[in-house]
């Protein structure tokens, strides 16, 4: 994909942003990328399709902020003071996004698109996941920093079987992610030190 445009910040560009955001994502969980439009984004937002191509000149562009920019989606970085803790923290809140009475329909769109290897939604869905890797860096810095990670250990293996986890019992097995999930997966799948 080419570089994005400038997004506005907040208190910058289109005042209603956030609600632009909320509209799309919406609509993505409604009608699927096929059917999400700028049109229909206006029209739920309550703003002017120019207000929306002023900002994001394609349907592309637009879902591609929304998914990185919308608060719906947002993650914090723990900063529990171990891998352990920070990684059962990320865990959840991956659950969170996937089973969210908010979040639970636009993580399925979005899933829906990730494996089609040519498709625009595949190309977004890299993206938003590109980028919560880039956020969750910290934790893996700070781990290493403290000798909780062995050299050569892959910080993208571990995020990929933890998250994995909750994607896989939650969307594809379509089953409910008990207490303590991510505990366990987090407690199985974390490098073991030893002495």
């Amino acid at each position: 994909m080419s570089a994005p445009p400038p997004q506005p910040r907040p208190g910058k560009g289109p005042r209603a942003a956030e609600a632009i955001f909320d509209a799309t994502l919406r609509l993505l969980a409604e009608r699927g990328y096929p059917g999400l439009t700028i049109e229909g984004v206006a029209q739920e937002a309550g703003v002017n399709k120019t207000t929306i191509y002023r900002w994001w000149p394609s349907k592309a562009a637009l879902l591609r902020a929304a998914l990185l920019r919308a608060p719906v989606l947002d993650i914090a970085v723990p900063d529990t003071g171990s891998l352990r803790g920070d990684l059962i923290a990320l865990t959840e809140q991956v659950t969170a996004l996937v089973t969210g009475a908010r979040t639970q329909a636009i993580v399925r769109a979005l899933a829906a698109g990730s494996g089609l290897a040519d498709d625009e939604l595949a190309a977004l869905a890299r993206d938003f996941f590109a980028d919560r890797f880039a956020r969750e860096q910290p934790v893996f810095r700070r781990a290493a920093a403290r000798g909780e990670l062995p050299p050569g250990a892959d910080p993208m293996l571990l995020l990929d079987l933890t998250a994995g986890a909750v994607w896989v019992r939650a969307l594809l097995r379509n089953e409910p992610v008990p207490p303590g999930f991510a505990t366990a997966v987090v407690d199985a799948v974390l490098p073991v030190r030893g002495g």
